[in-house]
C-alpha cells in the first residue's frame, strides 16, 4: 500500500511538472506572437512607406521637369516676343522708307537724254526768269547756259523739265508729253499749252525784259 501511494504521488508530481512546463511555454508562445506580430506589420509598412517615399520623389522629379520645361518654354516665348517685335520694327522702317520715296520721289536730272515724266528736275546751275501773263497768271521758266534743249517751268505749284521740239517757225516749242506741257516762245512773249487737253494755260507770257521792249516800242500818246 504504500508503495502504491509513492507511485500515485509520483505520478501526480510529474503530471504537475509536466502541465507546469505546457503553461510556461504556452505563455511564452503567447508574448512571442504579438512581438512576431509587430515586428511583421513593421516589415510590412515598411515597404508601403518605401513605394510612398519612391513615388513622392517620382512627383517631385517630375514637377522639377515640369519646371524645367516651363522655365525653357517661357525662355522661348521670350525670344519669339524679340523676334516679332524686331520684325515688325523693321517693317516699320521699310513702310516708312517707301512712304518717303513716294512722297519725296527723286529729282530728274535737268540735262538727261531720259524721257521727261512727272518728277521735278535738278535745277542747280539754272537761272530763272519770272514772267507775268494775262489774266494776271504768273510763272517761272529755268535754263541752262550749257543746255539748250531743256527748260523747266513752274506751273501751277509744280516744276517740270521740257524737251526741245524742232519747228518750221523759228519758234522756240519746249514740251513734256507724258504731262502734256507745251511751252511756245517768239522774242515778244511767250504761250503755255495744254496739249492733252488742247486748251490754253496762259497766254502773253512776258518776262522783264520784254515786258520793257515793248513799252519802249509802244508809239508815245500824241500831246492834246
Amino acid at each position: 500500500m504504500k508503495k502504491y501511494l509513492t507511485a500515485l504521488t509520483f505520478a501526480l508530481t510529474l503530471i504537475s511538472a509536466l502541465f507546469a512546463t505546457g503553461l510556461s511555454q504556452a505563455q511564452a508562445q503567447t508574448a512571442t506572437a504579438p512581438t512576431a506580430t509587430k515586428h511583421a506589420a513593421k516589415a510590412h509598412a515598411k515597404p508601403k512607406k518605401s513605394a510612398k517615399s519612391k513615388a513622392h520623389a517620382k512627383t517631385k522629379a517630375k514637377k522639377g521637369a515640369k519646371s524645367k520645361v516651363h522655365a525653357k518654354t517661357k525662355k522661348a516665348t521670350g525670344k519669339n516676343a524679340q523676334a516679332v517685335t524686331q520684325w515688325n520694327q523693321k517693317y516699320k522702317a521699310q513702310e516708312q522708307a517707301k512712304t518717303k520715296a513716294v512722297a519725296t520721289p527723286t529729282k530728274m536730272p535737268f540735262s538727261s537724254t531720259a524721257d521727261d515724266d512727272d518728277r521735278e528736275p535738278e535745277l542747280s546751275g539754272t537761272k530763272s526768269a519770272d514772267f507775268s501773263c494775262e489774266m494776271g497768271n504768273r510763272l517761272t521758266i529755268y535754263k541752262n547756259d550749257q543746255d539748250d534743249k531743256h527748260i523747266a517751268i513752274r506751273w501751277n505749284q509744280h516744276i517740270s523739265r521740257l524737251t526741245r521740239v524742232t519747228t518750221t517757225t523759228g519758234a522756240n516749242r519746249f514740251e513734256n508729253h507724258k504731262i502734256g506741257l507745251v511751252w511756245i516762245g517768239i522774242p515778244a512773249k511767250g504761250i503755255l499749252l495744254d496739249s492733252k487737253k488742247g486748251q490754253q494755260l496762259a497766254n502773253d507770257c512776258k518776262n522783264a525784259a520784254q515786258t520793257n521792249a515793248a513799252a519802249t516800242a509802244a508809239p508815245a500818246a500824241p500831246n492834246s
